[in-house]
């Protein structure tokens, strides 16, 4: 019987809705362009332009408030399931986490953006009865020491000056 090797952590990054589209000038990623080295899909305005045509609702950017939220709601959620947080860094329009957690990457990318919505609406800063997450998100696992370094210091250093 083989067994399942689980990494020392993860490196959990999902986006607010509508704030990184196909199209977009930086390039993006969907399912035929997701893996390691493969190139990113190219800009293009036409495509930019009709998938912002398709939106539900306007991108979400979050404020200070709503930030703190999720900042505690990741917390929580880590505390309550015996995950440990390396580092977190939730930006106005994507989320940062590294953590160690003995389970799927896809639960705990599922229970972070759950818990962050309930504990806004809880907070009363948002109101709105659709996700102020984008689908799915990116998913690292980090199988050594220096992986997971590599991981904080990217997460705590290369995302611009503290908003907070």
């Amino acid at each position: 019987m083989q067994s399942k090797r689980i990494p020392l952590a993860y490196l959990i990054t999902f986006r607010t809705y509508a704030t990184w589209l196909h199209g977009d000038s930086r390039g993006s990623v969907d399912r035929h362009h997701n893996r390691y080295a493969s190139p990113l899909i190219r800009p293009s305005q036409e495509w930019h332009r009709y998938k912002r045509q398709l939106l539900k609702q306007t991108p979400v950017s979050l404020t200070r408030r709503q930030r703190r939220c999720v900042r505690a709601a990741i917390r929580d959620a880590c505390s309550k399931r015996a995950w440990s947080i390396w580092t977190l860094n939730v930006r106005t329009n994507h989320v940062h986490v590294v953590v160690s957690a003995n389970c799927d990457p896809e639960i705990v990318t599922t229970a972070f953006k759950a818990k962050a919505t309930r504990k806004m609406r809880e907070k009363k800063c948002w109101r709105s009865a659709v996700t102020p997450w984008a689908r799915r998100g990116s998913k690292k696992y980090l199988w050594t020491e220096r992986d997971v370094i590599a991981a904080v210091c990217y997460v705590e250093y290369d995302q611009g000056l503290s908003i907070d």
